[in-house]
């Protein structure tokens, strides 16, 4: 497999990050939970199974190595978490997907946010010692706008931001300001690429929740261009300002939780603002059902930007016929150049870790399957 950038991400066989717990690290985590073990022997238990996923990975020839997202419990939170100023609290209630509902875990600010000491530098290191030199060792964050989308999820978060922070502009400021604080601690160790994952980009697109979120008092054209404003204030103040040498990818995600999703719509109505203005490389973008629509937003995308193309699904273990997915490959390609597409699953294969539903070795029967297929059509 060859890199289509001098840099280190994406990669023409590529994926999103996340990977099934196995059944051993489940149930470490549940008996932390429970108290009946110690944070020390959890992490031992992590450390085996990030050091299994790491080979896997290795042997199937992937290059784009990550933890799995092992120590986390859920793809964003955990890293809200980890900074200065944020709490674990639960809200009212969790997130509803389709046909299901999240736990109510959440964050709330209990002060100003700032980056010093986050525990995912730790993690980087341990990785990126893993991997040592058969791969690169990548991470996944949540991006700077999903922070904010979280802070104002409901009215009592919204009431709570209002105390820090009485100003738009100055939230934008602290929390671009954490950012950049953790990114210069995984600089120094070594990191040069940086997944940034969002969720909330899926939301402006789907009508009913921007009907939802108006509460009649704006229509939903106005509440997705505010948001879609506020939005890319917030992750082009820290994509601005990351170091030219470090590559910069965004996931946009319409929900991934236990096989479910929570959002449907075509990237269309926030093309220009995605695709066009976002201070971004590249993309990875989930492209595996008709709820996102088909490639023409793609005409928006800035020349030269990378497009990973989901276009196989990790919510269910059924493997796509081969000549489907080539098929939409080229339609593609049409509006992209095929040396700046790549492929990939649409999303990970546990954004929480209820993980999807589907066996490990559906999981790699995936990766493998995008291999054969990159192999076809590029030739690598």
């Amino acid at each position: 497999m060859t890199k289509i950038t001098t840099q280190t991400a994406p990669y023409r066989v590529d994926h999103v990050g996340s990977f099934l717990r196995p059944d051993y690290l489940i149930a470490a985590r549940e008996q932390y939970a429970a108290g009946e073990i110690s944070q020390e022997q959890l992490t031992k238990v992590e450390d085996q199974a990030i050091r299994e996923l790491v080979v896997k990975q290795q042997e199937l020839g992937i290059e784009n190595i990550t933890d799995g997202e092992f120590r986390r419990a859920y793809w964003h939170l955990d890293f809200f978490w980890g900074l200065n100023g944020v709490e674990h609290v639960q809200a009212e209630q969790g997130y509803h997907f389709h046909d299901e509902t999240t736990k109510a875990d959440s964050a709330i600010l209990s002060g100003k946010i700032s980056g010093e000491n986050h525990p995912f530098v730790k993690h980087y290191v341990f990785l990126r010692h893993e991997v040592g030199e058969k791969g690169v060792a990548r991470l996944t964050i949540p991006a700077p706008a999903q922070l904010y989308f979280e802070l104002i999820r409901d009215e009592e978060h919204v009431a709570n931001l209002a105390q820090f922070y009485p100003t738009f502009e100055a939230v934008v400021e602290d929390i671009r300001d954490a950012y950049l604080t953790v990114l210069n601690d995984l600089y120094d160790e070594g990191l040069r690429a940086i997944q940034v994952d969002d969720c909330t980009w899926g939301t402006l697109v789907d009508d009913n929740f921007l009907s939802a979120w108006g509460r009649g008092e704006k229509t939903k054209e106005e509440v997705r261009a505010d948001l879609a404003d506020k939005f890319l204030t917030l992750n082009n103040a820290f994509y601005e300002a990351v170091p030219e040498n470090v590559t910069v990818t965004s996931h946009v995600c319409r929900g991934n939780f236990h096989s479910t999703w929570a959002s449907s719509g075509g990237y269309g109505p926030i093309a220009k603002e995605l695709l066009g203005e976002e201070k971004v490389d590249g993309y990875y973008l989930e492209y595996d059902t008709d709820r996102a629509g088909d490639f023409s937003p793609l005409k928006e995308l800035t020349p030269g930007k990378k497009v990973v193309l989901g276009l196989l699904t990790s919510k269910s273990g059924e493997l796509e016929r081969k000549e489907d997915v080539i098929a939409r490959i080229r339609e593609a390609a049409e509006i992209v150049p095929l040396e700046d597409l790549c492929l990939s699953p649409q999303c990970g294969f546990a954004s929480t870790e209820e993980g999807n539903i589907l066996t490990e070795e559906q999981q790699w029967a995936k990766l493998k399957l995008i291999q054969e297929i990159v192999a076809e059509v590029w030739g690598e």
